[in-house]
């Protein structure tokens, strides 16, 4: 018994010995989340590098990370992506487009002009052809040419001539019939008259345009027409929206003259004074040196004798920098006589130096050019035969003339 009291202590101390001489297994280092998120990039031991067991520094890659801690630290700190950058677009500009030449629109206009004035090509053609023209067939003549917006004066002057000519000629024949007529048309259309545009700048003073007429003719409209006219002719065109009652019409010019690729000078200002735009356009125009100022003006009844003095008032402005030397008076041919009491007015408020005729593809009579230029004493220098950018023409007597007798 006392052997194995003295030998269980000596084995038990042995086996203890043993034990705490044994080297230990180093252990490997491991991240939780919270170490991940606890990491301060800008630190020496950081995410990019991390400490051994014996607190030396290594780079991630010859740390003794485990396949699960790498993941883990991939997770919290994930590499930034670079985005590309946001390239803005810029709107595209719009289109230019380019007007139709000016060279024969009246002509390619003809079937249009034709179709609202089938008095000149059927009725009044077969009432000179037929057998027998007596008192009562030039009574009808004479009444068709008055239908036809021809005026008292020219229609009895017309009349008289193609009754002396068919009694001297005493021919039946359609064809000379039709020829005779044509001649007569043309001399009292009045080829004789000047019905170029006044648009050739002098002494590098751009031409000034004035454009004016009553509420409702379409004048806006038919200003940026006349601005496709001269730059089909090869005129560079600055537009003066000095029509500031009317809430669209400067955003209405602006939109025609961006079509052709022509400026306009207009006023953020609400109905800002008329005269201080068209002066500021004119202004610009010399600047630089176009050839043509072309000023839209507000539409006004011809009653109105303030607005009538208003008109006075622009052109008396445009004038300190450059002479008006062209002001065209729109007229809606639909109104037929009516308009020449409005083509009055305005000529004595301003110097009206030619005519507009517009709307002569629907219900107007041609016949309204005689007598507007027989009072006016001023040419039709335009003619409007439809909706189109393009129908708007230069009025040719003889192309005028042949679209009124054509069948």
């Amino acid at each position: 018994m006392i052997i194995i009291a003295v030998l269980v202590p000596v084995l038990v101390g042995l086996v203890l010995a043993i034990l705490l001489d044994r080297p230990q297994k180093p252990k490997t280092p491991y991240l939780t989340d919270r170490d991940a998120d606890d990491l301060d990039p800008g630190s020496d031991v950081g995410p990019a590098t991390i400490a051994d067991s014996d607190g030396a520094v290594l780079p991630v890659d010859h740390a003794p990370l485990t396949t699960p801690t790498d993941e883990l630290v991939a997770d919290h700190h994930p590499a930034p992506v670079e985005e590309a950058p946001v390239v803005e677009e810029e709107p595209a500009a719009p289109a230019v487009e380019s007007p139709a030449p000016v060279a024969g629109r009246l002509a390619r206009l003809r079937s249009r002009l034709a179709k609202s004035n089938n008095v000149f090509s059927q009725g009044l053609l077969a009432l000179l052809s037929s057998d027998s023209i007596d008192d009562d067939v030039w009574d009808e003549v004479e009444e068709s040419l008055l239908v036809a917006d021809l005026g008292t004066e020219p229609t009895l002057e017309l009349v008289d001539r193609l009754r002396e000519r068919v009694t001297v000629e005493g021919t039946k024949d359609p064809e000379a019939v039709r020829a005779m007529l044509r001649e007569e048309l043309i001399k009292i259309v009045d080829p004789g008259l000047d019905r170029r545009l006044t648009a050739t700048p002098t002494d590098g003073i751009p031409a000034v345009m004035m454009v004016v007429g009553v509420n409702g003719v379409g004048k806006t409209t038919t200003v940026g027409k006349i601005a496709r006219v001269l730059v089909a002719e090869q005129r560079e065109v600055v537009l003066g929206a000095a029509d500031t009652f009317r809430a669209a019409a400067a955003e209405q010019l602006a939109t025609w003259g961006a079509r052709v690729g022509v400026d306009t000078v207009r006023s953020d200002v609400e109905q800002a004074d008329p005269a201080s735009v068209a002066f500021e356009a004119v202004k610009t125009g010399i600047e630089r040196e176009t050839d043509v100022v072309l000023i839209d003006t507000a539409g006004r009844l011809q009653n109105k004798a303030n607005l009538m003095d208003e008109l006075g008032k622009i052109k008396r402005v445009v004038e300190k920098q450059a002479p008006v030397g062209e002001v065209l008076l729109v007229l809606d041919a639909t109104t037929g006589q009516n308009g020449l009491s409005q083509a009055k007015v305005f000529a004595e408020a301003v110097n009206i130096t030619g005519i507009v005729l517009t709307k002569l593809d629907g219900t107007a009579k041609g016949g309204i050019v005689v007598p507007i230029q027989r009072q006016l004493g001023v040419p039709v220098k335009l003619i409007g035969l439809g909706e189109g950018a393009d129908d708007l023409a230069p009025f040719e007597v003889e192309a005028f003339v042949d679209a009124l007798l054509s069948e």
